[in-house]
């Protein structure tokens, strides 16, 4: 997959290092990742939430942050949309 946003997740480590090698290893492994479908994320990553318009929740570091991006599955791209705290999340959505 390519990931288009890097920059979204390069100021997000800067402001959490505590999450930079769960970015690390998440980058890593959607780079090397084919995903088709929704459960091929899942079988991965079990605790992520799936939205409409292909956007994908992942809960960082055992939940403490989140973060969201766009699947274009047919083209392969995983697009980052934004990435923060658990809390910044809840007031985004809220």
């Amino acid at each position: 997959m390519l990931i288009v946003g890097r920059q979204r997740l390069y100021d997000f480590v800067d402001a959490h290092a505590d999450a930079r090698s769960w970015i690390e290893n998440w980058i890593a492994d959607t780079e090397q990742a084919r995903w088709r479908t929704p459960q091929e994320i899942k079988n991965v990553y079990a605790s992520a939430s799936f939205l409409d318009d292909n956007v994908v929740i992942f809960n960082v570091k055992g939940n403490h942050y989140r973060l969201e991006v766009q699947l274009r599955y047919n083209t392969r791209i995983v697009i980052v949309r934004w990435a923060g705290t658990h809390a910044e999340y809840t007031k985004r959505v809220n």
